[in-house]
């Protein structure tokens, strides 16, 4: 997953604003789609695309604040995709209630081309970090899945750094059979060493 696969996504009502903003991202090498309103992003964005959201604060029927709020309830979380709030009517309040919300951006028109590429550049870059760390993440549960729960159990005292008798004592096995257990998760992991199965446990979130 690099920067070259990001997509801006512009949402603003104003089509004068969204043929301005494709130019600027096309011509700086960016992919770009825009949107009339928050409605049509909703029903036309697909997940699990790194980039950024930039996103006009109001606008009719649904406002960009609500867009943002809508894409946090359906995550459970502040949204992967980094939102930059590009407004003619920015203040203060505004601007805090949208980066407590998840926002990693506050920018007001008119804004300079450089300080706003600047922004998405930075957004883009976080997007894809996090993509990277999901895609990671669920390569090592994918692998980790493969284990049986007793070479679960052995892989994350392995993590520990605990010698095959220490963990043998601890899950009351002998110590013959958690060599055998050891053997075989190094094997369906791919593995050579204990080292390397912490980093796979810390990748999937076990550890």
């Amino acid at each position: 997953m690099n920067e070259s696969n990001a997509i801006i996504f512009v949402v603003d009502d104003d089509a004068a604003m969204r043929r301005s903003l494709a130019y600027l991202f096309d011509s700086a090498g960016w992919q770009v789609q825009t949107f009339e309103s928050a409605r049509d992003f909703l029903q036309r964005y697909e997940g699990h695309v790194p980039g950024c959201l930039l996103l006009d604060v109001r606008m009719p029927l649904m406002s960009g604040l609500e867009l943002q709020q809508e894409l946090n309830n359906r995550t459970g979380h502040a949204i992967s995709l980094p939102v930059i709030f590009l407004s003619g009517h920015g203040d203060l309040a505004m601007a805090v209630q949208t980066m407590k919300a998840g926002a990693c951006d506050f920018l007001e028109k008119p804004c300079k081309d450089q300080v706003l590429l600047d922004a998405v550049s930075r957004a883009v870059a976080r997007s894809v970090e996090e993509s990277r760390s999901a895609a990671s993440a669920n390569t090592a549960q994918s692998a980790l899945a493969r284990l049986t729960a007793r070479e679960r159990e052995v892989a994350l005292l392995m993590a520990e750094g605990k010698a095959s008798k220490v963990i043998a004592r601890e899950l009351g096995i002998s110590d013959k059979t958690v060599q055998v257990h050891r053997h075989n998760t190094m094997e369906k992991l791919g593995l050579h060493s204990a080292a390397e199965v912490a980093r796979l446990l810390m990748a999937s979130g076990q550890i």
